[in-house]
């Protein structure tokens, strides 16, 4: 009997130590929780340009070799990458909010990032839409608006100061009227 009373009180302690475990684990779990869901949050913005400052001045060719300057006259600007899995996917909703806002084809950048071999098939939809433009990771475009990931849609006021960034298209803001 004294043998019993000693097995049964070791398994609970061993029950107690189990759920105090199990309670630090659930803890750390809802941090972790927590940590990713603000990390991931549309209101994060993608360039690291705030809300108020200007992308510095910048030129770049588009794909039909019309020389583009900036940010003065542009209205939207867009940075895809051919090594993002997400990018092909906020192509239309991009587009969309082209269309919605009647905002024209001068007044749109899209920039493809990736090696100059690499042409991923959304450029010939976006080129329907916006001037495009092939670069590269940290050249003067990418570094101009200060790009931290990707995709990244950015509005910019009549003076050429961001209005809002997004990772997602759909978030952007109805734009002013110019």
């Amino acid at each position: 009997m004294p043998v019993l009373v000693a097995a049964v009180a070791v398994v609970g302690v061993l029950c107690v130590l189990d759920l105090l475990l199990t309670f630090g684990v659930i803890r750390r779990l809802r941090e972790h929780t927590e940590l990713i869901t603000r990390i991931s949050a549309p209101d994060v913005p993608v360039i690291s340009l705030t809300t108020g400052e200007s992308p510095s001045a910048f030129s770049a060719i588009t794909m039909n070799g019309t020389p583009v300057t900036g940010p003065a006259g542009l209205r939207t600007v867009a940075f895809l990458s051919t090594t993002c899995s997400v990018c092909p996917g906020r192509v239309a909703p991009f587009m969309q909010y082209l269309i919605d806002h009647r905002i024209g084809k001068q007044d749109v950048l899209a920039v493809v990032v990736g090696l100059d071999d690499d042409r991923p098939s959304y450029t010939d939809q976006l080129a329907k839409v916006a001037q495009v433009s092939p670069a590269r990771h940290n050249d003067e475009l990418t570094k101009a608006f200060k790009v931290v990931g990707y995709p990244a849609f950015c509005l910019l006021g009549t003076d050429g100061a961001v209005l809002a960034t997004t990772h997602d298209p759909a978030l952007l803001p109805v734009p002013v009227a110019v």
